[in-house]
Order: C-alpha cells, then sequence, then structure tokens
C-alpha cells in the first residue's frame, strides 16, 4: 500500500467501492458499497463494507441498505458510514492531508454534485477534489496500454454497470456526453431477474441478494444462439448440456453458497471452442464467497439445501441483448451502441467501431464479447472494421484509469481545493471539471 501520492481514488459504484491511491496498479479496498444485518439473533447491528466479506457472516437472508438507487446517490449518510469505513478502517487514510478523485455517474444532477461536495469537504475535509466519469479514465488507461488506441484518440467505452449500461463515446480523454446512451439494465437487475426465476421454479430466494449474486457471477454465460440452446435445455437429466446445481449455505456447516461441481456446469463450453472459464475474481458483490474447490469437500447434506439451474443461465444475461423480449421499452446493447456512435460526426464512426472497450462487471459473463460482435456486424457498413476491446478487469478498468490520473504532474492544478469550495460554492467549483 502506498500513499506517496497523496491522492486518493475512489472509484464510488452502486454496488462496488473501489478504493486506493494514485500511482498503484490496484485499490487497497474493493468492498460492497452498503451496509447489511444478517438475520436472526446476531442480527442486532448493520456491518459496513469489508465486514459483510468476513468468512464467519452468513450472508443468508442478509438485509441491505445501500446509499444508490438507480445509479445515483441519494442517502449521503450511508455513503458516510461506508467511506468512514473504506478511508480510516481500511486505507488508513487522514482525508486533511490527501487529495481526492472521484469517480461519478454520468449526467450527475447538481442537488446530488451539491450533496457529494459538503460529504468531501465538509464531512471529511478533503484539501483538494477533482471530479472524473468512467468512459474517460477507462479510454486513459486502454490508451496507456495500446499503442493504436492512443493514435486514435478516440474509443467507445461501454460500461455494463450494477444499475445501468453506457455506451459513450470519448475523444482526447473527455466524454461527449451528447453522444451517451443509456440502458437502464445492469448487474442489479440481472441479480433480480435471477432471484425471481430461482423462486418461482425452485425455492424462494427473492431475499437472498448476496447468494443470487455469487450463483450469477459463477453459472451464467452469454448465449450465440438461444433457439438453439432454448432446445438443448429442454433435455432431461444428464443430456442437458446446461444443468448443474448451486448450494444454498445452510447457516451451520458453511455461511456461503457454493456450485456443486463447477466442471460438469461447464462442460458445454468445450464444444464451443471457449477456452476461458468465467473469471474466479467476479467481485461484483461477493468476491468473498468462498472457493468452489474448497465448497466441495465439505460433509454436508446436499439434498434439500439447493437449486437447479438450465435455461436460466443464459436468460438472465439476455436482458441485456434483448430487454424487448421482457417487456422493456428499451433497446438492446448493440442498437445502443450504434445510437452512440451514431451521435458523432460521421468521421468519427468508422475509429469508434473499431475501438469498442468493454468494462464493468457484467462483461464478464462469458462470451459477452462474441455476441457483442455478432449483434453489431450486420448493423454497421461493411467496410468498418468492427473491434472489441474486453479490460483485463472489467472492474477495476475504471479505478486503474483514475490511478494514471492522480499521479499525473498536473493533476493538482486540475482539482478543486477546500479553500475555493468556501470562497465560490459547489455549483462555481464543478465548472472546472467540464461536467
Amino acid at each position: 500500500m502506498s500513499s506517496s501520492s497523496g491522492v486518493i481514488v475512489l472509484d464510488n459504484g452502486g454496488g462496488l467501492c473501489k478504493a486506493g491511491f494514485g500511482g498503484d496498479r490496484d485499490p487497497v479496498a474493493v468492498v460492497p458499497n452498503c451496509l447489511g444485518r444478517p438475520a436472526g439473533a446476531g442480527g442486532k447491528r448493520w456491518m459496513v463494507a469489508d465486514q459483510l466479506l468476513a468468512p464467519e457472516v452468513d450472508v443468508t437472508s442478509l438485509a441491505l441498505r445501500r446509499p444508490f438507487d438507480r445509479g445515483y446517490l441519494i442517502n449521503t449518510d450511508l455513503q458516510r458510514e461506508v467511506w468512514d469505513r473504506v478511508l480510516r478502517g481500511l486505507l488508513h487514510a487522514d482525508p486533511a492531508h490527501t487529495s481526492l478523485l472521484l469517480v461519478e455517474p454520468l449526467f450527475n444532477i447538481p442537488s446530488i454534485q451539491r450533496a457529494t461536495d459538503e460529504l468531501v469537504f465538509e464531512d471529511f475535509g478533503f484539501q483538494s477534489f477533482y471530479v472524473a466519469d468512467s468512459p474517460s479514465l477507462v479510454h486513459l488507461y486502454e490508451a496507456s496500454r495500446c499503442p493504436a488506441l492512443a493514435t486514435a484518440q478516440c474509443s467507445l467505452v461501454v460500461d455494463c454497470g450494477f444499475s445501468f449500461t453506457h455506451a459513450a463515446p470519448v475523444l482526447q480523454n473527455f466524454t461527449l456526453n451528447y453522444g451517451a446512451r443509456r440502458l437502464d439494465l445492469g448487474g442489479k437487475a440481472l441479480t433480480n431477474y435471477l432471484k425471481e426465476l430461482v423462486s418461482y421454479r425452485s425455492v424462494n430466494v427473492m431475499d437472498e441478494t448476496f447468494i443470487i449474486d455469487d450463483a450469477k457471477e459463477k453459472l451464467c454465460f452469454v448465449s450465440l444462439d438461444v433457439t438453439r440452446d432454448l432446445h438443448l435445455a429442454r433435455r432431461s437429466g444428464k443430456d442437458n448440456p446446461f444443468k448443474c446445481t448451486y448450494v444454498l449455505p445452510d447457516g451451520i456447516t458453511c455461511t456461503k453458497g457454493f456450485v456443486k461441481d463447477k466442471d460438469e456446469a461447464w462442460r458445454f463450453l468445450s464444444s464451443r471452442d471457449v477456452q476461458s472459464l468465467p473469471l474466479a475474481a467476479t467481485r461484483e458483490g461477493t468476491a468473498h464467497l468462498e472457493d468452489t474447490e474448497k465448497a466441495k469437500d465439505r460433509r454436508i447434506d446436499l439434498t434439500k439445501n439447493e437449486f437447479n439451474m438450465t435455461n436460466e443461465r443464459f436468460l438472465v444475461p439476455e436482458m441485456i441483448f434483448r430487454p424487448a423480449d421482457l417487456g422493456m421499452n428499451e433497446a438492446g446493447l448493440a442498437e445502443c451502441v450504434v445510437r452512440a456512435v451514431h451521435a458523432c460526426h460521421p468521421h468519427l464512426h468508422p475509429v469508434l467501431f473499431e475501438s469498442i472497450i468493454l468494462t464493468g462487471g457484467s462483461t464478464l459473463f462469458p462470451q459477452f464479447a462474441e455476441r457483442l460482435q455478432q449483434e453489431l456486424r450486420p448493423l454497421i457498413r461493411d467496410d468498418y472494421r468492427l473491434k472489441i476491446i474486453t479490460q483485463e478487469d472489467p472492474i477495476l478498468g475504471v479505478w486503474r484509469g483514475g490511478s494514471l490520473l492522480a499521479s499525473s504532474p498536473d493533476f493538482e492544478e486540475m482539482c478543486v481545493t477546500k479553500l475555493e469550495y468556501e470562497e465560490f460554492g459547489s455549483a462555481r467549483c464543478r465548472r472546472r471539471f467540464f461536467h
């Protein structure tokens, strides 16, 4: 852990809070941006952020309170508790002697901006402050790794986050807000849909947010041929290639859920030339849930405390590509991308289509990039190249861009100081960020 830069980088997402120091490659903390209280006699106090990740915490029927709703900060009191735990408890930082680079959602409304500024300067007393958005930071980080991207100086960032999905063009490290297009679907909606499907077919899990998050991250994938896969999913028993079992915690022997047989769950991928299994580090709320191999060694009764998944595994991520099939008046992701590109100057169209960057936890679903490529190709001109760039860790991509920006020599000149805030107020200071 290095605090020599004197800048704290905070990617404050609706699902996860990623926090660390400018100049470092990885954040110190990646924790749920919420408070939780266990059910039963042990649930007398609310646990904050990393406390929810402790191995002994039973995540069954965990009551959650989140500072964010529909992608925007609505409860600064809850956010203050999470930040206090992260900044002082995990980073051991003194805000009075540090600067803050904060990642905010696109199109943040002025009242939320003012409340955020009060939190930063009045509650925590940071000495200076800079606000960035996720698309520009993702572009900055990927351009530092890819010479072609740095030369083009523009990209289209597709951010599939916790609350919603954005397709946003970036030009010379500035997000072109007029070109950004939003899909009101994110990781939270997918988890809620999986809750409904499992509850209808197997066992009531409507209160099991952390558990179903984990099942989603470990077992869901994007279908490349939905009609074929629906047909295969109708097979019975071992002839069904998608059938798998998720074991629920019993609260005594184990406090976390796990996949019963991971090899069996993913055996169908080997026949589809998909080389990699889903990343184990999908940290959208449940990176702490225990390793499958360790879980398989437990001697517990697996007959009653489990549920099976078949076509749910690909129908849940399908929401992102076909929301209309569920009665939602939304364009799918491919159309969202095309609209974002077409909102820009025609000279940028070919460059944007060959520099699409995927970020956010939901892009970790196996075959996500292949499906997007498959759907985009018929929608764009034949003479345009189409290239989709996947980040090595889509959950940390925004934070790493922030770390890079925070370590630049002129970063402090870009910030608003506490004195400036006190003299001019929030609205005037915010003009410096071009938002």
